[in-house]
């Protein structure tokens, strides 16, 4: 007990030391100050500067991509195009801390483009921790640029033709790791961060595996404990950056996302109309300003996209079914994703994903095989009803996660409902009950994919 109490003391003096030049009061925006790219070992370094009065706290984060010989070397505009991309939104980290005063840079700056880029991928990728923090007013940086000088279309690299799979250890990246494959295109698998249930998956998939450290500058937390502004980030859009680094380094000309089109439905509407959706940096929004994004300034022959866009998540998982391979190893659980480690084994069954994917998978899936791989049957305990009826919308929003929207949740249970394997499973029924009357679109409707996409030919069934 005292060693505990004396390392507690001891992270608490350190985060006074980290701040006692600055506090969040003092805030007045943030500058991007500096980048430092080392291509033998491939880390990245990352700086900013938090902005007051009278003094400033510097700022450094840090990726780490491993040795390479790619094709195109660190100094090539190319390279250092794809370096400001990700400078630019992972910024959106540190400025979320306060979400106040102005942003400058001391080197290079971003175009017209490129600032309504990035003040759309801030508003809405902090829309929610907004939201919850009761922020009143802007709270996204005003991008202050010149319009865009000179060529605004990137070169082909002749980068090699392959997939990099970012894998995030559930359903989705698995299965478009298994389309990439099946249309015969080499695939190899990558994480950003080190959870270690993703690297027991990818191991299962055989795959050549990569993993990029990623280190957040420590005075992030200091300032988080000292009463800063916290919240939901746009992570996928911040890995989405590091992975078109990570490709040009490793000379792959396809990062494959595996997005689904719910990712494009709001989580909510606030009561002044404002849209706030958890997953904007999984929309097709994003993907399509990212994509133009690097049309224009990184490389002509790179494509970032996602293979299941036009997919539904109970198609997806009813093609995860047939993965069976798969189904020991997987999880969902955000639980396994912490940074200090997972807090879970596998499934936690009580968070909205578990709720969510049990309740989209079960419909494909026999009661015997969803209990070897959830060790437990969420649909027959009763004091779950009020968490499924969650991801129904039966009583409000549904909740900020990456769950699918409440149209599915609704098809699924109605096609629960009429399955004898599942209909007298007590979530079963009492949802069923508080269905009654309310509109519920068809399961083979919802199956069907639908929507726009911006997958490249070669990767169409």
């Amino acid at each position: 007990m005292a060693t505990s109490g004396h390392g507690s003391r001891a992270r608490r003096q350190r985060r006074a030391e980290l701040t006692d030049r600055m506090q969040y009061s003092e805030i007045e925006g943030l500058e991007f100050t500096s980048r430092e790219f080392d291509p033998d070992s491939g880390e990245l370094r990352l700086r900013w500067r938090l902005l007051g009065k009278d003094r400033s706290l510097a700022l450094e984060e840090s990726f780490g991509f491993g040795h390479a010989a790619g094709k195109v070397p660190s100094e090539h505009p190319s390279f250092q195009a794809a370096l400001d991309l990700l400078h630019w939104i992972a910024g959106v980290s540190y400025w979320k801390v306060a979400c106040r005063g102005k942003v400058r840079f001391a080197a290079g700056c971003p175009d017209a483009f490129q600032a309504d880029a990035l003040a759309r991928i801030y508003q809405h990728g902090l829309a929610e921790m907004a939201w919850r923090n009761q922020l009143q007013g802007r709270y996204w940086p005003g991008f202050e640029a010149p319009e865009p000088t000179g060529c605004t279309e990137a070169p082909a690299l002749g980068l090699e033709p392959r997939a990099l799979v970012p894998m995030g250890g559930g359903k989705d990246s698995l299965v478009a790791l298994e389309r990439v494959r099946a249309r015969g295109i080499t695939a190899e698998t990558v994480q950003v961060g080190s959870a270690p249930l993703i690297g027991r998956v990818a191991e299962r998939a055989g795959t050549r595996h990569h993993v990029i450290r990623r280190r957040l500058a420590p005075e992030l937390a200091a300032l988080n404990a000292a009463g800063a502004l916290n919240g939901h980030v746009p992570i996928t859009a911040i890995n989405a950056a590091a992975l078109v680094v990570a490709a040009l380094h490793w000379d792959f000309d396809a990062v494959v996302f595996g997005n689904e089109r719910s990712a494009d439905t709001p989580t909510m509407i606030t009561p002044d109309g404002q849209s706030i959706n958890h997953q904007f940096a999984k929309s097709y929004a994003f993907e399509q300003s990212l994509g133009q994004w690097i049309e224009r300034y990184i490389a002509d022959d790179l494509a970032v996209f996602s293979l299941l866009r036009r997919d539904s998540e109970l198609g997806i998982c009813r093609e995860f079914a047939a993965l069976t391979s798969y189904h020991d190893v997987f999880s969902s659980c955000n639980r396994n994703f912490h940074l200090e480690g997972p807090r879970t084994t596998r499934w936690c069954g009580e968070c909205p994903k578990c709720q969510f994917v049990f309740l989209a998978m079960a419909p494909f899936m026999d009661v015997e095989r969803m209990r070897a791989i959830f060790h437990r049957d969420l649909l027959a305990e009763a004091g779950q009803s009020d968490a499924f009826a969650a991801l129904l919308e039966l009583d409000g929003p549904r909740p900020f996660e990456c769950v699918g929207e409440a149209g599915e949740a609704r098809a699924a249970l109605g096609a629960l409902a009429a399955d004898a394997r599942w209909y007298d499973h007590a979530v079963v029924r009492e949802l069923a009950l508080r269905m009654h009357g309310i509109q519920a679109p068809d399961l083979e409707t919802v199956l069907g994919p639908a929507g726009p996409d911006r997958i490249p030919e070669r990767f169409r069934p």
